[in-house]
């Protein structure tokens, strides 16, 4: 390989990571990479993804609005509920976690004191 393919091969390695390092729109523009706003349907709504989050595109739901804010009071209620079970939990898990170290404290005084009483004898 003469210098010229070496130049031409050095150019193109220069090119991939200039690339890399650009910033998405950058890319896109550059390269002409355009990805669009992932889309999915759902259950006959259609849904894109913007700003971290799924929403529903325009006019796509198909219910009135008194279903969707009886889904809405319904997904809050989980929420809360989700919410109060996660503080139960962590509350019994504590719970657990103070019977077992009394436990293990109980047993070792229990074998303390069985050592104690052979050591009499």
């Amino acid at each position: 390989m003469g210098e010229q393919g070496v130049a031409l091969d050095f150019c193109k390695m220069l090119s991939v990571i200039f690339s890399l390092q650009l910033d998405r729109s950058t890319r896109e523009i550059e390269l002409g990479l355009e990805y669009g706003i992932p889309t999915m349907n759902l259950a006959g709504q259609s849904l894109k993804f913007e700003n971290g989050q799924w929403v529903a595109e325009s006019g796509s739901f198909t219910g009135d609005r008194r279903e969707m804010q009886r889904l809405r009071k319904r997904n809050q209620q989980l929420e809360e509920e989700n919410n109060l079970l996660r503080l139960k939990v962590d509350i019994l898990l504590d719970m657990l976690s103070e019977t077992t170290a009394e436990s293990h404290l109980m047993e070792k005084e229990l074998e303390e004191l069985k050592n104690h009483s052979r050591r009499r004898k």
